[in-house]
Order: C-alpha cells, then structure tokens, then sequence
C-alpha cells in the first residue's frame, strides 16, 4: 500500500486561503496556494497566508504547485511560498499569466521564471503518481481539477466550482470525465464546501447576465460597478451590457486593468468595440448616460473604494446625485456591516445602490444539491469536505450522508491536520505548524497576536505618553513630567486628568530615585502602573502608556 497523507495549512473551517498537501511516498504535491483577507479584528494587515514551515523542512520532497484557478484564495500566497519552496508551477494558460502577475510584484521572486501551462488533456507522470485536470466552472475561465493518480485510487481535488448547464466556452465542466473517474476509482474527493448549506437553485450566469442588462439599461446617470477583479465572468458580462447599451467603461485601478488587458491578450475576454475601454482622465468626454465605471478596488476589494467616492477622497470618482453603485458581488457575512455603512454613505452624497443578490441568488460555489451530484458522479471511497467554515463542511458531510456515504469515511479536517491511508481509511496522526501568518507591507510573520492586541488598544483607548528627565546620581527629577495624548481623551475639556496625572508620575518617579538599587525597566514599570489603575479609575479606559524617562548628567 502507498504511504498516502493528506494536509490542509489552510481552507478547512475558514473561507479562503485554499492550500492543501498530499504526500504519496516520498513525493510531496501542493494543491493551490491561496490567501485570504484579514478579518475586522487584524488590524492593519494586508493578508493572510498560512504557516510554511513544514514546506520548507520537506522542500526536497515537493513536486510541484498545482493551481485550479486564478482567484486570490488560490494563488495569492504564491510569491512567499516559491520564495522559500520554488518549485515548478503548473497551472491553465489564465492561470499561469495572472499567478506572474502576483509573482512580478513580489521583488524576491520576480525572476521566477518555472511555471508551465497544463490543460484538461495534460498528463504528468511523476515517480509513484500520474498527475491529470479535468474543467471546472467557476467565476473564471480556464478553472481546472486535479487529479492525484495512485495504486490505491484517484485523489481528486475540485478547486471552486459549481455546475451550471448554460456556461460559456472556457468556463464548462467536463461531466463525463467526472463520470469516468468515478468507473476508474475515486480513493477520496477533496469537494469544495463554501455553499454547502443552501439548496437553493444558484442562477445560472445568462440569468446574471440577463438582470446585469435590465438594471444597466434602465439608468439615465452613470452606473458605478462593483464586482472583484478577477470574476472574469461577471466582467464579460459588463462589456457586454456596456456596448449594448453605448456606454464607455471607465477602469479605475491598477489591479483589475491588469487582469483584464492580460484577459484580453489570451482572447478569455471579448470586446465588441476596441474603443470601449477609456482611462479616468477621459471621463470628462462623456456624458454621464455614456459611461459605466468598473471598481474592483485593491486585489478586487472594492468597498473600501465606494466608500472613498462617497465621501470625495477617491482618486477619479466622486458620487453624484442620479449615479447607481451596482454591486454585482456577493460579500461574504464579516462584510455586511461595511456593505450597509457603504450604502448610507453613497445614499447621503445622492446616489442609489442595488445589490445583485437582491434580486438572485449569485455564487461561483456549488449548492448542497449540486455537491452531492459530484458525490454521485465520482463515488469516492473517502469524502474530504474543503473550502468553508465548520458550518459548511458539517453540511457537506450531513448531504454526503444523505446519499450513502458512510460517516466513518467523512473525515472534517483542522488546519494541520495529518491524515494519513491505512487498511481501515485515514487516521489522524498529528499535526503540523498550520497557523496564520499576517503579512503587513513589507514585513512576513512579525506581526503577531501582541502586536495586534496593541493596534486594538491604540484604536479604542488611544495612547497615553509621559516624559520626564532625572539625575540618577543625584536622586532628584531635573525636568517634571510632560503629557501628550492621542485618542484618549479630549485635552481641552481633560486638563485636571492631565494635571493629576503629571503630578502622580513626578511623585512616583521621586520616591522610586531614593531606593538604593535602580533600574530603568522597573521605573517604566512603576510609572506605567500607577498611571494605569489612576486613568482606568478617572475614565474607564486603559489606553497605552508609553513612559519616557531620560537621563542628565
């Protein structure tokens, strides 16, 4: 029997971040290389990838990175993974080219230069595995499954996917080769999981297309667009309506004019009309009927961006009264919140919203009917629910139940979980180093729980500084102590706490320079302290407090 191990360093019991590991012998296969975007209380932080330490202890091992598609959640960690493992990237031709895009803006990495394009028709024979694709349909073109061939069975691994039957040219699923791996033999299916709680019937993407259309031709003013980047189909779909309709569409950041110039260069996006697509600095040319504005925002974010044209601090745009922001994104649930301060804002500086899920039900991800097609389709031995919360992969294995799986070869992963092939299924063998790394700028991994603790305390309480200056060598305070404070309490109307405090510390500071021993930690200490239970008892907050004691001669 092959010594098969399945690892997820992320996308089990979260949304994003897709990176899966599968060890068979002495070979080691990653399957995408996703990050995702922090959540409210990661402060600061750019993205998330997971932790890679356990790559870079088996680097020999590793064959190769398999990607499915070219959406962040499975390519965005890329250029910090090659950096540390490079090896051979295999991807579609979409794929490939957006993965560069990604890799080319990373200074470490931007001379990696060993991808290679693979299709539904590739085969690559490694040492104890024939690696193969089969087509998907996702949110983009060219979206591919793997598949891990082995003795004891295929280990196929879908990717984002869903099934629609009216898909477009480079966005249809090969269901016959799904049932054919299903007659060859499936060992386990590692199944996308991020819709699995709902039944309902997902619109098919002419019916997106067909509503897109409608609300864009009933609009006399300008239609500011929302949509993510790299949903290639959702932007096809805006081209479309934008040349039907003799409207020119305006490009606003650097990010998505690059995937779709790349898009459009490997003919995945058509364009009726060469001249349909203008820069900002050409809007004024246009009347407002003759322009649809496209915001993806930075790495396809866009409501940060809606929120700056509300309030006059975007770059190009500013909402006017009779635009409509149509948001043709679903945000995920940790969104709302922005989505409905977003729509105030847009409302208040006279525009309109409407929202594509108001009217359908919209997702690049299969529903719990279509998982459990896929169930029957592949007939896995072993069930490896992937891509979700808790709640999603307890749904996938409740629908995987309904149709006569076993819910002993269903196995519900953590991250870093070590699942490892034995006569009786996979067992759980320990584990490796799965944590988030946060990346913020330029800096990987240093950004950490306490660093994050301290952003929260600066952005709720504020900070609170202290200065004073003593003589050590003879014992006496040269310089009394002088307050500043940022975001805790309002000086003008605060000057008694202030007073108080400058007193509290001068007092701590004298009776601390009489002891026989000094140190400076422990006087920062003392000074902190005191301060600490005094604010905390005036205000009810604990702001930072940053003690600064200089030394005179």
């Amino acid at each position: 029997m092959s010594d098969i191990k399945i690892i997820p360093l992320g996308g089990v019991r979260e949304y994003g971040k897709n990176f899966y590991l599968v060890e068979i012998n002495e070979s080691l296969f990653i399957l995408d290389a996703g990050l995702k975007y922090p959540e409210n209380e990661q402060l600061g932080v750019d993205v998330v990838i997971p932790n890679l330490d356990y790559l870079v202890e088996n680097k020999d091992k590793v064959q190769g990175i398999f990607l499915t598609h070219g959406h962040a959640d499975a390519i965005g960690a890329l250029p910090y993974l090659i950096q540390e493992v490079p090896a051979p990237v295999f991807g579609s031709e979409l794929t490939i080219e957006l993965a560069k895009l990604f890799v080319k803006s990373n200074n470490n990495v931007k001379k990696f230069k060993n991808f290679h394009v693979v299709d539904a028709d590739t085969e690559i024979e490694f040492q104890d595995t024939l690696v193969s694709f089969f087509k998907t349909t996702h949110s983009i073109p060219e979206s591919l499954g793997i598949i891990l061939g082995t003795p004891e069975g295929a280990i196929v691994y879908t990717g984002d996917f869903k099934f629609d039957q009216t898909a477009r040219k480079y966005y249809q699923t090969d269901l016959a080769r799904l049932a054919d791996l299903g007659k060859e033999g499936v060992l386990a299916l590692l199944s996308d999981s991020a819709n699995a709680t709902s039944n309902v019937q997902v619109a098919s993407e002419s019916e997106v297309g067909d509503e897109m259309d409608s609300v864009i031709g009933d609009v006399q003013g300008r239609v500011i667009i929302a949509a993510v980047a790299s949903n290639l189909v959702r932007i096809q779909q805006v081209l479309d309506s934008a040349a039907s309709h003799g409207r020119r569409v305006v490009l606003t950041g650097s990010d998505v004019e690059n995937i779709i110039r790349t898009a459009i260069r490997l003919k995945k996006l058509t364009l009726v009309d060469e001249k349909l697509l203008i820069k900002p600095k050409d809007m004024q040319k246009y009347e407002d009927h003759e322009l649809i504005i496209l915001e993806a925002g930075r790495m396809g974010e866009p409501l940060n961006n809606l929120q700056k044209m509300a309030i006059g601090r975007h770059r190009y745009v500013q909402i006017k009264e009779g635009d409509l922001v149509y948001i043709v994104t679903t945000p995920n649930v940790s969104k709302e919140a922005m989505v409905a301060r977003v729509e105030n804002l847009i409302y208040k500086a006279g525009g309109s919203v409407q929202l594509i899920s108001q009217n359908l039900r919209v997702s690049g991800h299969a529903n719990g009917r279509d998982l459990q097609l896929l169930i029957n389709l592949t007939r896995p031995k072993y069930l490896f629910p992937i891509q979700g919360e808790y709640r999603d992969l307890a749904a996938h294995a409740a629908l995987a139940e309904e149709v006569g799986m076993l819910p002993e070869n269903i196995y519900l992963m953590k991250r870093g979980d070590i699942m490892s092939l034995n006569e009786d299924g996979f067992l759980h063998e320990g584990s490796v180093p799965a944590s988030d790394v946060m990346i913020d700028g330029n800096a990987i991994g240093d950004v950490g729980n306490i660093v994050l603790r301290d952003r929260k305390v600066l952005s709720e309480d504020g900070i609170f500084i202290v200065a004073i200056t003593v003589n050590k060598r003879e014992k006496r305070i040269v310089s009394k102590a002088k307050i500043n404070t940022r975001g805790f309490v309002y000086v003008k109307k605060s000057r008694d706490i202030l007073r108080e405090s400058a007193e509290l510390v001068n007092t701590t500071v004298d009776n601390y320079l009489q002891r026989e021993n000094f140190d400076w930690g422990e006087l920062k200490g003392a000074v902190r302290d005191e301060l600490s239970k005094y604010l905390f008892d005036q205000t009810k907050r604990r702001p930072a407090i940053l003690p600064v004691v200089m030394e005179v001669r």
